[in-house]
């Protein structure tokens, strides 16, 4: 009986139902969308890492796990690193921050290779003059890109010489000695890859390394790609935070406009029921229901625009953001959005409940 009045209620009236949904709905696709760029983007950053075929990376003094900018270290410590006991290569790479989290990376092309095996040319194929660049396949789409066509960058005109898979390395990759002309840093790399000759031999060689280099960032790809993570990123885990406080807002906000709507529409229908018996309790129940299922609608809404989303982000913007669907954070985006909207229901159920029955019959 109180389930079919709830649904009676609900579907009396339909735009307002249609509303908060909705409303409810992108509070859940806020969070989802939030949640799937943060691992999307930092899952992204593992793999081009792990596409490099390295065992070890080797960091400056001072710079963070996920380094956007700079290149303060020698070029020099490529050879240092060759000469170490079981290392069987080693190749520098330089990352130059251009516009947003875009990033372009200047690496010797024939070591690079000799380490990961080479890129998967799509279009095209290998550098061969100065001023040629390599862009893989999600920037090439998003900027409307093939082999043969130009680009500028840094104040200059690249030709795009070939066009690779994404997941190795970099999305733009240049000569290392022409990076390092271009933003006055010469003989200067920002990190190292080293390959050894048995992953049994990884953890002997990282001690090695960090008795000898003291204060230097030593991981192995094992340590680094789990280290790559929201926790481990500086203020990331906080904006997110913000953002979920915002949704919840959203969400308590457009439920108690809703419910307090509700509850005028409906004052002669509360008196009646009072008039005829039913106890506070009865009336809560009743708006803690419909409260319930609009939760439960707009988190399955919620849920499906999240696929929207991931899909306009991938077919508009693949190269600048990337977002996973986040399963796992279904279940706590959907208990988010139902506190938010009992809490916004809160007054309003509890105006309705002492609703003086005399009062609400002579209500007009």
């Amino acid at each position: 009986m109180v389930n079919k009045l709830v649904l009676e209620n609900l579907k009396h009236r339909p735009v307002r139902t249609a509303l908060s949904v909705l409303a409810i709905g992108i509070e859940v696709t806020m969070m989802l969308t939030l949640v799937g760029l943060s691992r999307g983007m930092l899952a992204d950053v593992a793999r081009r890492a792990r596409g490099v075929g390295a065992d070890i990376v080797v960091r400056p003094p001072g710079t963070s796990l996920i380094g956007l900018s700079s290149a303060p270290m020698s070029e020099k410590m490529v050879d240092f690193l060759r000469r170490q006991p079981h290392v069987t290569h080693a190749v520098g790479s330089m990352t130059h921050p251009l516009s947003g989290v875009t990033t372009i990376t200047g690496v010797r092309l024939k070591e690079f290779d000799e380490i990961s095996g080479g890129f998967k040319y799509l279009e095209g194929g290998p550098i061969r003059n100065r001023d040629e660049i390599i862009v893989d396949n999600y920037y090439a789409r998003q900027n409307n890109l093939r082999a043969g066509a130009t680009l500028e960058l840094l104040n200059r005109t690249w030709r795009v010489a070939g066009v690779v898979e994404e997941g190795k390395l970099a999305r733009l990759v240049v000569p290392l000695d022409v990076l390092q002309e271009l933003t006055a840093n010469p003989g200067k790399i920002s990190q190292v890859w080293v390959k050894v000759d048995d992953p049994a031999h990884v953890p002997k060689v990282i001690a090695s390394l960090k008795d000898q280099l003291r204060g230097y960032p030593i991981y192995s790809m094992e340590e680094l790609t789990s280290l790559i993570s929201v926790n481990n990123v500086p203020g990331l885990r906080a904006f997110i935070t913000v953002i979920i406080l915002l949704a919840i807002v959203v969400g308590f906000l457009v439920v108690f406009l809703s419910m307090y709507t509700a509850v005028l529409e409906r004052t002669r229908e509360i008196g009646i029921l009072k008039a005829l018996g039913a106890a506070p309790s009865y009336v809560l129940n009743i708006l803690f229901r419909e409260t319930l299922l609009l939760a439960l609608a707009g988190t399955v809404l919620g849920i499906v625009f999240s696929y929207v989303t991931r899909w306009v982000i991938m077919s508009w913007a693949p190269a600048s953001l990337t977002q996973m669907i986040v399963p796992d954070w279904w279940a706590i985006a959907g208990a988010i959005a139902l506190g938010g909207a009992l809490l916004g229901a809160s007054y309003p159920g509890w105006r309705a409940a002492r609703q003086d029955p005399i009062e609400a019959l002579a209500y007009e």
